[in-house]
């Protein structure tokens, strides 16, 4: 059974029926059912008395939740958890607040984005597949149905001001124009930032609001980021949110496209990791592996598993595939750590990446 409080929730108005009213719910049902009219209605307005149902806020104190989803990263990539890529902004997160250990991915884009946000098997939820590679069949059609509901419609049925940067659960077949006809997190509770999708390095189109079709936003800026961008466009949401509507929390859903897939970073930042990794992925990974004890992100006691007779050790690799190799953790490497959480100051060329 829903019941409707009679609280005013955050910065609310007491007094039922009247159109400031507000109110908290329990969130129980989805959707939560309308309320019943509570006014009088007779045959005269003078006998007779309006009733407006009151708006559905969060309660007092709840928080704003900024969740950010890096891409294409395992385990051991940032230094947050033992990587040996320098991730500083993370590490001033994660002293300040709790570091997990335990996250299911489902090792692709699109499935683990569709398993984060709906809390359910990602099959369960039309995307056992990346949207791209969607077919006619249950479970992989790249569709999140209206029951299998969004984080973002949750939070905003409960009250809250939801948003999305980026997203790779847009269906990739119905489109028209350059636009499908439903975007994903338009439909699930979300408004729109901007929009990235699948392996490009520029967003498809920018979506300020749902109905409006902005410019492609790098046109005419010569250097331009979309990591910086989305960052840019997130953070006025919430500056523009707390202007408008202090008392309102947010949930802002941003996920970056690095370290997807294609590596661009510049070359100030691929020159900071030349020869890093000369000492090949046998070495690396047992470093990393010490460095997640050192943190307590693993037991002390853990055992690195044998290396799988089906790779090769970087031992048995000629010179030319041990350049080559080294050479792409290089790039890889930089293209992450120059698109990690917003962190100016170091940036060597000054533009303020990532």
């Amino acid at each position: 059974m829903l019941v409707w409080n009679a609280g005013p929730g955050a910065g609310g108005d007491r007094r039922t029926g009247f159109a400031s009213a507000t109110t908290t719910i329990r969130g129980n049902e989805i959707p939560a059912p309308e309320p019943k009219f509570g006014g009088v209605i007779q045959q005269n307005s003078r006998d007779s008395k309006p009733w407006w149902p009151p708006t559905i806020v969060p309660p007092r104190g709840a928080p704003n939740v900024l969740l950010i989803m890096t891409d294409d990263q395992g385990y051991g990539v940032s230094g947050t958890f033992g990587g040996v890529i320098p991730t500083p902004a993370l590490d001033r997160i994660a002293k300040s607040g709790l570091r997990y250990t335990q996250f299911n991915s489902t090792s692709l884009c699109s499935p683990t984005r569709a398993a984060l946000i709906t809390g359910r098997n990602h099959h369960s939820t039309g995307f056992g597949v990346i949207t791209e590679l969607s077919t006619g069949f249950p479970g992989y059609d790249s569709i999140i149905g209206p029951e299998h509901a969004t984080i973002g419609r949750i939070l905003k049925d409960n009250g809250y001001a939801t948003s999305w940067s980026e997203e790779h659960n847009t269906p990739a077949l119905p489109v028209h124009g350059r636009r499908p006809v439903r975007p994903m997190a338009v439909g699930d509770g979300f408004r729109l930032l901007l929009r990235l999708h699948g392996r490009r390095d520029r967003p498809v189109d920018a979506l300020p609001l749902p109905e409006q079709q902005a410019d492609l936003p790098w046109v005419g800026k010569p250097g331009y980021n979309l990591t910086t961008d989305m960052a840019d466009e997130a953070i006025s949401y919430m500056k523009e949110l707390d202007a408008a509507a202090p008392d309102k929390p947010f949930f802002v859903y941003y996920v970056p496209g690095g370290s997807h897939s294609p590596h661009q970073p510049t070359q100030e930042w691929t020159a900071k990791f030349k020869g890093k990794f000369d000492m090949g992925w046998n070495a690396l990974r047992d470093q990393i592996f010490a460095n997640q004890k050192r943190l307590g992100v693993i037991p002390a006691s853990a055992k690195l598993t044998d290396w799988p007779d089906s790779l090769p050790k970087w031992e048995t690799l000629s010179a030319d595939q041990k350049k080559l190799f080294a050479r792409q953790a290089e790039v890889y490497a930089a293209y992450t750590a120059l698109h990690r959480p917003r962190d100016r100051s170091r940036d060597p060329a000054g533009r303020g990446h990532g």
